[in-house]
């Protein structure tokens, strides 16, 4: 669960909170942090070596069509168009994005290898979905968002990524 649970996705402050990752402070060195809400634990945002992590939205808000559907099929399509309507949003104010799959970080970590923290990061808080990503932007920096989640009774999250490094998956290993 995220600090997101229970708010109706708007794109407009969605794609506003990705942009405002540009000038977030990121730190340069130490250790991969989890923030969590004091009260409840639910995700804030993850802070590493160069990038941080915030999730932007979370399923299951009353009336947030299809969310509270019972078919987690519907409500995977549903979070797929929002996705979609924040790419498109993103892709007007900063150029076409590219694909980076973030399975190959799911296969290494699955075998214990070695997986980048950025990714490590992200399947920590369950954010399986491909990133659509862009860079370098202003500051030399690079945004990704995607939406995903663990298994079908998760709740979808719709997570964003800032990085003073350039966003790529990781090279595949050589049993792949």
């Amino acid at each position: 669960m995220t600090v997101r649970a229970g708010e109706p996705f708007d794109l407009a402050r969605t794609a506003a909170e990705v942009a405002a990752l540009l000038t977030a402070p990121l730190p340069a060195a130490g250790p991969t942090v989890a923030e969590g809400d004091p009260d409840t634990g639910e995700w804030r945002a993850t802070t590493g070596e160069g990038f941080r992590a915030v999730p932007l939205w979370e399923s299951g808000a009353e009336g947030d069509d299809g969310d509270d559907e019972d078919d987690p099929d519907e409500a995977e399509e549903a979070a797929e168009a929002r996705l979609d309507a924040l790419v498109a949003e993103l892709d007007t104010r900063w150029g076409p994005h590219h694909r980076v799959a973030v399975h190959v970080a799911l296969l290494l970590k699955e075998e214990g290898a070695p997986v980048p923290p950025l990714f490590d990061a992200l399947l920590a808080e369950d954010c399986y979905g491909d990133l659509a990503a862009w860079g370098p932007l202003p500051g030399d920096r690079w945004v990704g968002v995607s939406v995903g989640r663990s298994d079908g009774d998760a709740p979808l999250v719709m997570a964003a990524v800032v990085s003073d490094r350039p966003i790529t998956a990781p090279p595949p290993p050589a049993w792949l």
